[in-house]
């Protein structure tokens, strides 16, 4: 009865420990937040684990083995984290587990003086299985208050922990009261070290996988900017052809009414302002803001999308053009492909707003959206099939936002998505 006991509280110390390695997986990695289906997966798998191979009596290795290739699969399979550094972080997780229970069960028998804690198997050892996974649960939730904890003070708390359990084995070698072999404290001293690297070495792979992104972000955001540009530059041409030809213009008109010939003229007038009305409606100023909101303006009328818009658009700012057309062009991609999918024609608009509040610019597009949209690795995803540009907008609007110590932020709620940004900007003088 007694073994039966302590077997089911080792099963519920593992379970709790594999559930808050499923929660540091959606911090640290890529990965998706852990559904109801993958937790209860996982944790069964990890019960049956360590009922297995408690029944054959194998070594801890085993066991932790075992439990760290299942947490890896599961955090692969459930939570789409990339295979190879999940089952890094599982292997240490465990390690990491491993000795952290020996250092708790090893100092608590140094405080009370009793060796009871290093035995596993006895109703006291169970007390230092237990602690680590309350620990890790604790962590899980302070990070889960904390979401916006930044890469760098993640690793300085994992520094703080290995280099604190490097100094606590070391210090275990000096006291008196627990006899333990030098071959014990040698060996968990050199996993101590290991810990360490694995730290160093996982924060050396994490800032690649960083530098890796912004390098591909700043490729696509390139790529989007020559296509707007590349347009921008076919409506100047356009509307330069159209002045250029004004006078002739005129000149015909005056020849036609001269001669009385006003269906000729009329007729002449409707020619020309077919051009007319495909330049820009809305004037704010700035020739790539009206370029922007206009052209997405024919583009939303062509896919039967209500386009509104008010727009305060300041003169003569710091604004650079390429970071407003990453910006408001960006936004307005994502709304235009959002409205699309809505099947009720009569349901679909885009609300642009762009306002000045001192020195600082607010742009803000909501539109309807069909399906809900998509989050992956904690951002919004698109939901278009084709590969290529697609998903890097809001990565390449925010980073221009940033230029400008602004940012950009959404939201969605009964049928209306918002995306709103804001910047700061500076007045410069007219040439």
């Amino acid at each position: 009865m007694k073994n039966t006991l302590i077997l089911f509280s080792h099963m519920g110390a593992m379970c709790l420990q594999a559930a808050a390695f499923l929660f540091f997986v959606f911090r640290l990695l890529p990965a998706k937040k852990p559904g109801r289906k993958g937790i209860i997966i996982s944790l069964a798998g990890i019960a049956g684990i360590t009922a297995a191979l408690s029944a054959a009596n194998l070594s801890g290795f085993y066991r932790m083995s075992a439990e760290a290739v299942w947490l890896a699969f599961c955090s692969r399979r459930f939570q789409r984290a990339e295979a190879r550094i999940s089952l890094f972080l599982g292997i240490f997780y465990q390690l990491a587990a491993s000795f952290w229970q020996f250092l708790i069960a090893a100092w608590l028998g140094v405080l009370f003086h009793s060796p009871a804690f290093l035995v596993p198997d006895t109703a006291i050892g169970q007390i230092a299985i237990w602690l680590f996974p309350v620990l890790s649960v604790a962590a899980a939730l302070y990070l889960w208050k904390h979401p916006n904890m930044a890469g760098k003070e993640a690793f300085r708390f994992a520094s703080t922990l290995a280099v604190a359990g490097f100094i606590a084995v070391i210090t275990l070698s000096e006291q008196t009261v627990l006899t333990i072999p030098d071959d014990i404290l040698d060996m968990w001293t050199i996993l101590a070290v290991v810990l360490m690297t694995s730290v160093l070495v996982f924060n050396i792979n994490r800032q690649y996988q960083v530098e890796k992104e912004l390098a591909e972000l700043k490729t696509q955001q390139a790529q989007l900017l020559e296509r707007d540009y590349t347009a921008l530059n076919h409506a100047y041409a356009a509307n330069a052809r159209l002045f250029h030809d004004f006078h002739n213009h005129i000149g015909a008109l005056r020849r036609l009414l001269s001669h009385k010939k006003l269906e000729e003229a009329l007729q002449y007038l409707d020619e020309l302002q077919a051009p007319v009305q495909e330049s820009s409606a809305v004037w704010t100023g700035d020739e790539t803001a009206d370029y922007l909101i206009n052209s997405k303006a024919r583009a939303a009328e062509a896919s039967d999308i209500q386009y509104q818009t008010q727009v305060e658009f300041p003169r003569r700012t710091n604004l650079r053009s390429a970071d407003l057309c990453a910006i408001l062009g960006n936004l307005l991609d994502n709304a235009l492909e959002a409205a699309q999918q809505v099947p009720e024609k009569d349901r679909r608009f885009i609300r642009l707003t762009i306002r000045r509040i001192n020195q600082m610019l607010v742009i803000k597009v909501e539109n309807s959206f069909g399906p809900s949209p998509v989050q992956k690795d904690g951002a919004l995803k698109s939901t278009k099939q084709e590969s290529g540009l697609h998903g890097w907008g809001l990565k390449s609007a925010l980073t221009a936002a940033q230029k400008y110590d602004g940012t950009v932020q959404t939201s969605y709620q009964e049928g209306t998505f918002r995306a709103v940004a804001t910047l700061s900007f500076q007045g410069v003088c007219g040439e």
